[in-house]
């Protein structure tokens, strides 16, 4: 039941990046593009998405439980520092490079486009460097 509940949720997600565009390297370059032919139509998915995120981790923080009966573990920490900056400013310039960023870049698997195939490339490569370096520290 959780497999065919996160396949379900994934779907949905996926969809809802595709009808509101953010798998659109181009639109999200021009949102992204303040001094020039900016399109603020990403400002509103955002918009729309913060608060309802809001809720769903408030209301997440008070069960515990899924509504499956998983347990929940939301991040506890609200520590800025140097890893979460570094990785924020990584995150922002491969975005702003790209115009993908690993959900969209997942959903655009399956148009067929080479930069998404490159973007995903990178990102696992990213993430296993990540992996290396902090198993080296401990």
């Amino acid at each position: 039941m959780n497999n065919v509940m996160s396949l379900i949720t994934g779907l949905v997600f996926g969809l809802g990046l595709i009808v509101s565009g953010m798998t659109n390297p181009a639109k999200v370059l021009a949102f992204l593009d303040l001094a020039g032919m900016w399109d603020p139509s990403l400002a509103l998915v955002m918009g729309g998405a913060i608060p309802i995120s809001a809720i769903a981790f408030f209301l997440a923080g008070k069960r515990g439980t899924s509504l499956l009966g998983r347990t929940i573990n939301l991040p506890s920490t609200r520590t800025i520092n140097w890893k979460l900056t570094t990785g924020s400013m990584l995150f922002g310039i491969g975005w702003g490079l790209a115009g993908i960023c690993p959900g969209p870049a997942i959903a655009l698997l399956g148009y067929g486009l080479q930069k998404s195939f490159i973007f995903i490339a990178a990102m696992f490569a990213g993430m296993a460097l990540f992996g290396r370096l902090t198993a080296k520290r401990k």
